[in-house]
């Protein structure tokens, strides 16, 4: 029997990544991501999986990302007790995203019940905090560069994706009689010359890979960052309003912090007050300063994270009533939230109360999959639903690609070009279909290479 690759997320859709490879002797799972965006994705969490759970006999994670990791407190929850193993600060950061992702689905079915708002009674959450737990539970942390016999006949190492902290490509070999067949698996692939995290080592030698296209059909905004979000902070500003950035707490909300300190220190910005109401992203701070040497991030960090990521007059909000006293305070003033796709968390309420008035700004600082509520106003919508209440689009917003942590067309064609010789197919995937279809005939023309665009439960022979 031919080993077999397939693809149970991440096809056609820019979350749920999840593929399965089956040597016929052992079955390995590649990431367990959960999926966003449209309610018929959501519902793709809800479904019966299609693969045997009791096979698997190993996952890797290539980072803690919940499209990437999300899922598997569910797959734990359906009998999953096998090791996950992911490098070191995806461990850590996977203890925290998790752990957060349950609490806020099971705040979010609380919140729908004493509400009425759901069409499900009662509201239940995908998963809880303990099955996050016990997902955790089952991490062993791998060294970037140090090769794993995950089973008999797999053997696999995490090399440096410069994408988030710990963030990981996975080189994978597989004794396939005597030969070696080789897969490597993107994960999602970093930018280059960018602040806080370091450049994608480059693509080893392969005969199969597996990799993203987000933003496989445009570019980013190359202008500094700076340049591209002071006129409309100062116009806010100005204005008297309230600025809110919904950040993903892993990356972007370092990013953003350390891009408005940078203009404050400058001159650039006026000293304004800068809340971060998300817990998460404190403490996800302390783990970018725990694992300050770690290969993904930036050598010109210092080991003081917080003086360098953080402006000095930032303030935390820790607490439901520390987050709620925001509600209070006039601009002009800086409130940064999770989630950084409006899909859930606290900025869901700021969103509520900011976003009818003209004089304050919202910031789209991250991608915006089709389906949540950014999106939406991307397109022109005049109204988004929260808490099943539509609420009027009437504040100021800007959406911006200069400081996604995912590589653009060009720097993705860029690190395929690392390769020493070019892989036999490529698999492009975890990208909405246009994206994808896009990366793969921009593949095919520059590089003359094989390429598959998957389409969801399809599977592939390798060898």
């Amino acid at each position: 029997m031919k080993p077999t690759l397939s693809f149970y997320g991440g096809a056609g859709t820019v979350t749920g990544s999840k593929y399965l490879l089956d040597t016929g002797k052992s079955r390995v799972m590649i990431d367990s991501g959960m999926f966003q965006g449209l309610k018929k994705l959501r519902l793709m969490n809800w479904r019966e999986p299609p693969f045997d759970i009791g096979d698997i006999d190993a996952l890797l994670l290539t980072h803690a990302h919940i499209d990437h990791g999300g899922y598997l407190p569910r797959l734990v929850r359906l009998g999953y007790s096998r090791p996950v193993y992911t490098t070191p600060a995806s461990l850590d950061l996977a203890n925290l995203l998790l752990l957060d992702a349950a609490k806020i689905q099971e705040e979010d079915a609380a919140y729908a019940n004493k509400k009425g708002y759901s069409k499900h009674r009662p509201a239940l959450p995908l998963y809880t905090a303990e099955d996050a737990e016990a997902a955790c539970a089952l991490m062993q942390p791998v060294k970037f560069g140090k090769w794993l016999d995950v089973t008999g006949d797999v053997r696999a190492r995490f090399l440096n994706m410069g994408h988030i902290l710990g963030s990981a490509m996975i080189q994978v070999e597989v004794d396939n009689g005597g030969d070696s067949l080789r897969i490597v698996f993107s994960g999602d692939v970093g930018r280059y010359d960018v602040p806080l995290h370091s450049d994608p080592d480059p693509l080893p030698e392969c005969d199969y890979l597996v990799v993203e296209s987000t933003y496989g059909d445009r570019e980013h905004n190359h202008a500094p960052v700076e340049d591209q979000i002071r006129d409309a902070l100062i116009r806010c500003v100005e204005r008297r309003g309230t600025i809110l950035i919904p950040s993903f707490a892993v990356g972007r909300s370092q990013l953003v912090t350390h891009t408005l300190r940078n203009l404050i220190n400058e001159g650039r910005l006026p000293d304004v007050p800068i809340h971060i109401d998300s817990p998460m992203a404190v403490d996800a701070t302390k783990l970018y300063s725990k694992h300050i040497k770690d290969l993904s991030l930036d050598s010109a960090l210092t080991e003081d994270g917080r003086s360098r990521l953080f402006p000095n007059n930032v303030h935390f909000s820790r607490s439901v009533k520390q987050s709620k006293a925001l509600n209070k305070m006039s601009g002009p003033r800086v409130v940064i939230s999770a989630s950084g796709m409006l899909t859930a968390g606290r900025v869901l309420h700021h969103l509520k109360r900011l976003l009818p008035d003209p004089k304050n700004l919202v910031m789209l600082v991250g991608y915006q999959a089709a389906g949540t509520r950014g999106r939406k106003m991307m397109e022109g919508g005049d109204t988004i639903k929260i808490h099943g209440k539509k609420v009027p689009v009437r504040a100021e917003f800007i959406p911006l690609g200069g400081l996604s942590a995912h590589a653009d067309r060009g720097e993705l064609l860029r690190w395929v070009k690392t390769a020493p010789q070019l892989p036999r197919t490529i698999f492009v995937t975890h990208g909405e279909e246009d994206s994808q279809a896009a990366f793969a005939e921009l593949l095919h023309d520059e590089l003359d290479c094989s390429t598959h665009t998957p389409q969801l439960d399809e599977s592939y022979p390798l060898g």
